[in-house]
């Protein structure tokens, strides 16, 4: 039984550690179009802002400015947890290979190799905590800039909606918790 779940929490960690670093790469975490023309697609990421025309399917991005330069607070807070949580979760997932009973790895010491899956859970639920604040913060903060345009009657044709990297983020994030919870409370 116990094998199995820590082959299941395996299994689900290195899948929602994966949508949490294709999140952290990809650069569709807001979405924005206008409604009336329907003649570009815009994405903007944490790294830069990409524009597909609609009608022939030509896609630009533009770089944001040097990483050392002044950015949105929730570009620059939303890098820095999720890259953080990708860290986390990657050191989370070397410690739990290593803790596994699948893996000779101080075979002979069981109760070390269960310290090791107990310690790779907390870790993977910091970095999945830290992961999900930060995605949560940038759809929060799109909602409130979409909210600030209509409550100023601005730019009312054009709508801001939560990209795909967004949800994918919110995704690997709540994959890593259950994980965690799964090493953490019913490994024992």
């Amino acid at each position: 039984m116990s094998a199995a779940l820590q082959v299941t929490a395996f299994g689900l960690a290195l899948l929602s550690t994966l949508f949490l670093l294709l999140a952290t790469c990809t650069d569709c975490w807001m979405v924005n179009a206008d409604d009336s023309l329907e003649v570009s697609h815009k994405c903007r990421g944490l790294w830069r802002e990409c524009v597909t025309n609609m009608q022939d399917g030509v896609r630009t991005c533009d770089q944001y400015d040097s990483i050392l330069a002044d950015h949105p607070v929730k570009i620059v807070v939303t890098r820095t947890l999720m890259i953080t949580a990708d860290l986390l979760a990657g050191l989370a997932l070397a410690t739990l290979v290593l803790g596994l009973d699948c893996i000779t790895f101080l075979k002979e010491d069981p109760c070390v190799k269960l310290k090791m899956c107990y310690g790779a859970g907390v870790i993977l639920g910091t970095g999945s905590i830290l992961g999900l604040i930060g995605s949560v913060w940038y759809a929060v903060d799109v909602y409130v800039e979409r909210a600030m345009l209509v409550s100023y009657n601005i730019f009312l044709g054009v709508h801001y909606d939560f990209g795909w990297s967004c949800w994918l983020g919110m995704a690997g994030s709540t994959g890593c918790f259950v994980a965690s919870v799964l090493l953490t409370c019913c490994l024992y």
